[in-house]
């Protein structure tokens, strides 16, 4: 990603853990759009900085935030720790004079998608984006015969949605086994103003190409998130 990666930090008990952060691109209008992307399981924020080019080829922001206890970060993963975590680096964000406040996007993938919907809870975001991600973490648990009241942290994508007005667009491959479609399905029917996109894909292969962002833009334009004559955006 072109553009200097600034690492922010956040000081918590037994150390730190870490965001980074990319400008918008010289010359995008200012103050300009930003988005928070979430990562899945197993994966690192470093991985995801670079694929997100195409964000500011749009004039955005970028903000990736890492979980407690991955890539170096401090603590411990939990639902309640990570949204502190984002809530926080969403704050410092939107206090950025580069940055529009009121047009803040969350995108999040697979287990990043329940972590976007809870913040939205607490912060204003103008849409959300939810790529390969399930209902809640219970009814994911459900399909291996985990016991729902062992499950600590519940994500509650759902949830969410049922009482949100938030513009949502719901990404997913139609050959996911780990997070099946019906997930999506499901997101979509309780939403009050969401768009599915089905992908012949699975968990880790949504093809990210021109179609996926040609969606993203159009459905950030019609969120207000970008003017209509942004630049549509290829690869990435």
């Amino acid at each position: 990603m072109s553009g200097e990666v600034e690492r922010w930090r956040r000081a918590i008990d037994g150390g730190e853990v870490h965001a980074l952060y990319v400008a918008p691109p010289d010359g995008a209008p200012a103050p300009a759009p930003a988005v928070i992307f979430a990562h899945g399981n197993a994966e690192l924020a470093e991985e995801w900085i670079e694929r997100l080019a195409p964000y500011r080829a749009l004039g955005f922001a970028v903000l990736v935030p890492e979980y407690r206890g991955y890539g170096g970060a401090a603590g411990e993963p939990s639902e309640e720790a990570i949204l502190d975590d984002f809530a926080a680096f969403y704050d410092r964000l939107a206090e950025r004079p580069e940055v529009d406040h009121s047009r803040i996007v969350l995108h999040g993938r697979s287990l990043g998608g329940g972590v976007v919907g809870a913040l939205s809870e607490r912060r204003t975001v103008r849409a959300l984006v939810l790529e390969s991600t399930f209902t809640n973490v219970p009814d994911l648990a459900s399909q291996w015969m985990a016991p729902a009241g062992a499950i600590r942290d519940r994500f509650d994508t759902r949830e969410v949605l049922l009482s949100s007005a938030t513009p949502t667009l719901i990404l997913h491959g139609v050959r996911d086994e780990l997070v099946p479609f019906r997930h999506a399905v499901e997101l979509h029917r309780v939403a009050w103003d969401s768009e599915l996109v089905a992908f012949e894909a699975g968990h880790d292969d949504l093809p990210r190409g021109p179609a996926y962002w040609a969606r993203i833009r159009r459905r950030l334009v019609r969120a207000g998130a970008l003017p209509p004559q942004a630049s549509t955006v290829g690869g990435g």
